[in-house]
């Protein structure tokens, strides 16, 4: 797949608490935080985004690692350049201060930045709250972000830290015990509900990670587990994500059903809560 050129994104800058990044925009209504995986935000992103912005969404795609646009195809480019790129955005990562890629129990720092977007956004968007997808090593993030009562709508994508290097580390997800309890406790009180999505056989995701997840949350982790077989067989790496790379994106297909869900949840907890609260001031 070819570079995208953003067409049909505005392009910002969000500062909070002296730190400027850039972000993306796409669409009208209630905020949809999108933090990409690794190596970035690529086009396969950027066409996720597209197709949350089409339900009424705004999607908003903060740029925490690698070029926006840029592919990242071995098919297209062979190997070499799409395996720098992407050493190059995991390299940054992991020498970054603002991202917790191996300790347990803890909430990485970029994610109070996170929440700051969240609820600048949502105020600039309005609506009953916020929606936010983190994909492979932002897919938690999405989770630690919903201590802030705006995240209506957290969406864990192959959730890949802290990486799973050890037994307690692959039975773990990384959000401080602290920020966990908050999370558990919006469950039960607000009927919070969190998604999270894997393949099966997903060596970066391991399915103790959504058995810590079950136990913590109870009914309200709701986890769509999927077959390798699901995944696009066209993809270059393993099965692995989601609703980018490894989406079959066909009627019927495992990985569409996946995406769909996703945008019913955004649906149901951003848009008809905002179109019923509307008709509330005009009736």
């Amino acid at each position: 797949m070819a570079d995208h050129d953003l067409t049909g994104f505005d392009r910002d800058t969000f500062t909070h608490d002296g730190i400027a990044r850039r972000i993306l925009r796409r669409g009208t209504g209630p905020a949809v935080i999108v933090m990409a995986e690794i190596p970035g935000i690529t086009p396969k992103v950027l066409e996720f985004a597209e197709r949350v912005a089409a339900i009424g969404c705004t999607a908003v795609l903060p740029v925490l690692f690698g070029t926006p646009g840029r592919a990242a195809d071995p098919a297209a480019d062979g190997w070499l350049k799409p395996g720098l790129y992407f050493a190059s955005s995991m390299g940054k990562v992991c020498v970054s201060r603002e991202f917790t890629v191996l300790a347990t129990g803890k909430s990485s720092p970029v994610v109070t930045w996170l929440r700051a977007l969240a609820a600048h956004e949502h105020q600039r968007c309005g609506g009953p709250g916020v929606g936010a997808v983190g994909m492979c090593l932002t897919g938690g993030f999405a989770l630690a972000m919903a201590t802030d009562e705006r995240l209506l709508a957290p969406v864990l994508s192959q959730p890949s830290l802290p990486l799973p290097l050890t037994k307690s580390r692959a039975a773990r997800i990384d959000i401080s015990a602290e920020d966990l309890a908050t999370v558990r406790a919006r469950c039960e009180r607000d009927g919070l509900r969190v998604m999270g999505l894997r393949f099966r056989g997903d060596r970066l995701v391991p399915g103790d990670r959504f058995a810590f997840l079950r136990r913590e949350l109870g009914d309200a982790f709701t986890a769509v587990e999927l077959d390798d077989g699901a995944a696009n067989p066209d993809a270059a790496l393993a099965p692995h994500s989601v609703l980018t790379e490894h989406l079959i994106d066909e009627p019927g297909q495992p990985t569409r059903a996946a995406l769909d869900e996703v945008l019913d949840l955004f649906r149901s907890r951003l848009l008809d809560q905002h179109r019923g609260t509307a008709a509330e001031r005009t009736g």
